[in-house]
């Protein structure tokens, strides 16, 4: 930063009045002398002049003004094009800048708000370990910071960014690190589409509320130019289905120290520039056909890393363990050890054949129904067995009780015919009448 020394700036004005003037350090000799040299005029002249009508240098209206006057007339102009040369690329008060790098770091200030006054020479800002909570809309000025490229706000206790806070035309770097994000605007770098390139988020995903809308974000294609995102140390279990999808020109991505059991809801589709993917530290336990296949079908994908994962080795790691021995994109695969079952513990992956995971038998499905139609079988048929024996130990009082149900209906059946009889017989009709009564 330029600072404007009074002292020396004055005393170059000075050297520069009296040069222009002619004075020397002695005072107004050289006008004496000079006055000694004219001619002198006729002294009749000078003899009527009164004394007291002499009048001092600079004290009438239209006398030439002196020394001082036209000093400060010539340090004036000097002090405002200091201060006008040093306004623009002036610092914040809690900042240090430095303008030949074009570097503003406001580095554990307590600030609560982003600085208003920042130079527009900055390309590079940093803005950490700061109580700043908050990011509204025009938090950073486009127009007052055109060149600004790289951006670190890591460390601090951003929980809200809005719609229009990141709203810069030049930004390429991003860090957001460090922070407890709970709220992100999908529109947060503005309607039109952003040229940010690196993106981090290491550890300020911790609210899984939040990743839903970076999730939205990122689907919407407004970081379409993004080549690196960085999502480590953020406690994942699961990804939002179609997550990358409209990142074309993404070539890395960390998604290491999560939680993540499972890739299935993953789509790798699209990242034709995918360069390296890092995996490691989290809760794999295998990587099915369909993923593998899209690890396959990305070319330019040459460094996976898989280290620290709690690999099951059981019949369904059969696959994974023929794609890393005839694959050459994973790092390290040969330190890739089982976590379980027990007595696979810590058996490298690709020293597993199929005899240790007891596969050779194919599991076929109909034959598991028909085990099964044949066990329901043989329950139905204990079943009836049991009722037919139940119904032998007590034939006798069956017997009886049919036969008691047999005579009841017989004289039921009986009833029924007599009165019928009756009714038909007209002879009887008023003896039948008179029998009701």
């Amino acid at each position: 930063m330029v600072r404007l020394h009074m002292p020396r700036l004055r005393s170059a004005a000075r050297s520069r009045c009296g040069k222009r003037s002619g004075a020397s350090p002695g005072g107004d000799a050289p006008e004496e002398g000079a006055a000694r040299s004219r001619p002198s005029p006729r002294r009749t002249t000078r003899s009527r002049r009164h004394p007291g009508a002499k009048v001092a240098r600079g004290a009438g209206p239209g006398a030439m003004p002196g020394r001082g006057a036209l000093c400060l007339g010539l340090l004036l102009p000097v002090l405002l094009g200091c201060v006008s040369a040093q306004q623009p690329g002036g610092c914040p008060d809690l900042c240090e800048c430095s303008e030949p790098a074009r570097t503003v770091k406001c580095v554990n200030r307590n600030l609560t708000a982003v600085p208003l006054d920042l130079p527009p020479y900055v390309r590079s800002l940093f803005i950490t370990g700061n109580p700043l909570t908050h990011l509204p809309a025009g938090a950073f000025s486009a127009q007052r910071l055109p060149d600004l490229s790289a951006l670190n706000l890591s460390g601090n206790h951003l929980q809200a960014v809005e719609a229009g806070a990141l709203a810069l035309p030049a930004l390429r770097q991003l860090d957001l690190s460090g922070n407890a994000l709970v709220s992100l605007s999908p529109q947060a770098f503005g309607e039109g589409g952003s040229p940010l390139e690196e993106l981090a988020l290491r550890g300020a995903l911790r609210d899984h509320g939040v990743l839903f809308s970076l999730a939205a974000l990122l689907q919407s294609g407004a970081l379409r130019n993004l080549s690196r995102l960085d999502l480590a140390d953020n406690g994942l279990l699961v990804l939002p289905a179609g997550m990358f999808t409209a990142l074309p020109a993404l070539r890395q991505l960390d998604l290491s120290n999560n939680s993540l059991v499972g890739l299935q809801n993953v789509s790798f589709q699209g990242l034709g520039q995918l360069q390296s993917l890092n995996l490691s530290n989290n809760s794999l336990a295998v990587l099915w056909n369909s993923t593998l296949a899209q690890f396959r079908s990305l070319p330019t994908l040459r460094h996976i890393d898989l280290d620290h994962n709690t690999w099951v080795c059981d019949c369904p790691i059969e696959d994974l363990v023929a794609w890393l021995k005839e694959s050459d994109q994973v790092e390290s695969k040969e330190a890739l050890t089982c976590a379980y079952p027990d007595k696979m513990l810590g058996k490298a992956l690709l020293k597993i054949n199929s005899l240790d995971l007891n596969c050779s038998v194919p599991i076929d499905l109909p034959s598991q129904l028909q085990t099964s139609y044949v066990f329901l079988g043989i329950v139905l048929a204990l079943i009836g067995a049991i009722f037919l024996l139940v119904l032998y130990l007590n034939r006798k009082g069956i017997k009886k009780w049919m036969h008691n149900i047999r005579d009841a209906c017989r004289d039921h059946m009986e009833g029924y015919h007599y009165r019928y009889e009756i009714n038909a017989d007209p002879r009887l009709t008023n003896l039948s009448s008179n029998s009701d009564v």
